[in-house]
């Protein structure tokens, strides 16, 4: 009998996750597995648990109500890749997950991700095409803090492992702060794990064992017990082409017949399924409501209309990642819920960008993913749902691809996206994404994120717990 779930056993970045202004990952290679083991042992004591984590946010919360200053934080967690568990003498294979056995640079193509000429390889960026072993993740209030932390989980480390890349991502300034490049407050939408949480919005909770092994829910009843309560991280970073999204919305601006309503503004909305400031377009379908967005007990308590795209396109992307409505069954839809725990990176648009419509500087999203199962969260997602033109099936009109997101599979097929209802005012219309996508993939793995007993007593000890959960 399994006991109980413990937050203090959880790395605190899967639950709550970590109030960050900025985050490094240090993606890094093992050099030498005995030293390696004996100094992680070192480096727990300073790794964030969910209680932790929870604990500080509190602090946190307390600091914004009496002071404009930040709280000087820092949060660090680790995940390994099936390269790296090899490496420590585990078998990845009996974690059950093909996505984190074989690694993501062998899924790129399925997911879509655009290939080498040629090749069947990914188009990514060399660092990702090398051997990674595994991540620490570091997030806190700010650069410095970031930087002194990693500087002291390295030392703990002493000389153990060889950095292969660093990636460091912050929100973005002022009022953008919360919002990802294309100008959307991120993260509304992340569901709530079963007695780990607070569900203000009225959509219940998931089990625990859609994100967390060994627990209920899980797809996979015969885990390792090294895998109980850790959870799979997948990584992606993801570059946006933000001129070029907001010349596209330009050019194919809305016209409906009320010169109050910004037709650019329309159909950025249309695509994302929420307004900028968070507000759903299933509450609100022809203006923003800034105030409906700040309210977690109003901005996500909706439903779809199964049967229409009037108030929200089918291929929109919020509706494409949690089809509400769509399926009208909940048990078929959060065994594919993720927590979302990405930071953007990068400058923010220039004048001469904006000016020629044109990305000359990198900037996108860092992001990360929290499941119990690749297979059920984030490749389902990516493969079953954003990349089909036929999901949420059983329309009258085939929905498309996720603007956003969705990537066509098949390299001989490399026609122009599309999808139908962005126009309200004729949903039954097909509008052209074109041949560019806003969002490109540049690379990412699949990680394993242990529970902090297991880093404690097996991952460092040198020796096996044997059995299944």
């Amino acid at each position: 009998m399994t006991s109980p779930i413990e937050l203090k056993h959880i790395q605190g970045d899967i639950v709550p996750g970590f109030p960050k202004k900025a985050e490094s990952f240090f993606f890094f290679e093992i050099e030498n597995v005995d030293a390696f083991r004996r100094e992680l042992n070192k480096l727990v004591p300073l790794i964030a648990t969910g209680e932790s984590v929870s604990s500080d946010k509190e602090a946190i919360r307390h600091q914004r109500q009496s002071s404009s200053s930040l709280l000087p934080v820092a949060f660090l967690n680790i995940a390994f890749s099936a390269k790296g568990l090899k490496k420590l003498g585990f078998d990845p294979a009996e974690a059950q997950d093909d996505g984190f056995t074989n690694g993501q640079f062998a899924d790129a193509k399925e997911l879509g991700d655009d290939l080498k000429p040629s090749s069947s390889d990914p188009d990514w960026i060399p660092e990702f095409q090398k051997a990674i072993d595994g991540v620490l993740l570091v997030a806190g209030d700010s650069k410095h803090s970031v930087h002194r932390h990693l500087r002291k989980a390295l030392a703990l480390l002493d000389g153990t492992v060889k950095e292969v890349l660093n990636l460091f991502g912050h929100v973005r300034p002022g009022k953008e702060d919360g919002h990802e490049h294309f100008g959307f407050e991120d993260g509304l939408s992340n569901p709530v794990v079963k007695d780990l949480g607070t569900d203000l919005s009225g959509q219940g909770p998931v089990n625990q064992g859609v994100i967390l092994c060994g627990r209920d829910g899980d797809s996979i009843s015969d885990r390792p017990s090294w895998a109980l309560d850790g959870s799979f991280l997948a990584f992606r970073l993801l570059q946006q082409l933000v001129p070029e999204f907001d010349q596209f919305l330009a050019q194919n601006a809305l016209q409906v017949g009320d010169p109050t309503v910004n037709g650019a503004e329309l159909l950025g909305a249309r695509l994302t399924g929420r307004w900028k400031s968070g507000a759903p377009l299933a509450l609100t379908p022809l203006r923003d409501d800034p105030e409906l967005a700040k309210d977690p007990k109003r901005n996500n308590k909706f439903e779809f209309n199964p049967d229409s795209q009037e108030a929200c396109p089918f291929a929109a992307h919020v509706r494409k990642m949690n089809p509400r409505g769509d399926i009208l069954l909940e048990e078929f839809i959060n065994p594919h819920r993720v927590l979302r725990r990405g930071i953007q990176y990068g400058p923010e648009v220039s004048a001469e960008e904006r000016a020629q419509n044109r990305t000359d500087m990198d900037r996108g999203l860092l992001f990360v993913s929290y499941q119990s199962s690749l297979r059920d969260g984030f490749q389902f997602l990516q493969k079953s749902w954003a990349n089909p033109t036929t999901f949420p099936p059983g329309k009258t009109q085939e929905p498309g691809q996720d603007p956003l997101i969705g990537q066509i599979v098949d390299p001989d097929n490399q026609g122009a996206r599309s999808m139908t209802g962005a126009n309200p005012g004729d949903t039954g219309s097909t509008l052209d994404l074109g041949f560019q996508k806003w969002v490109v993939a540049k690379g990412g793995e699949y990680f394993f994120s242990p529970s902090i007993p297991v880093l404690r007593d097996v991952f460092s000890a040198g020796f096996t717990i044997q059995g299944e959960i």
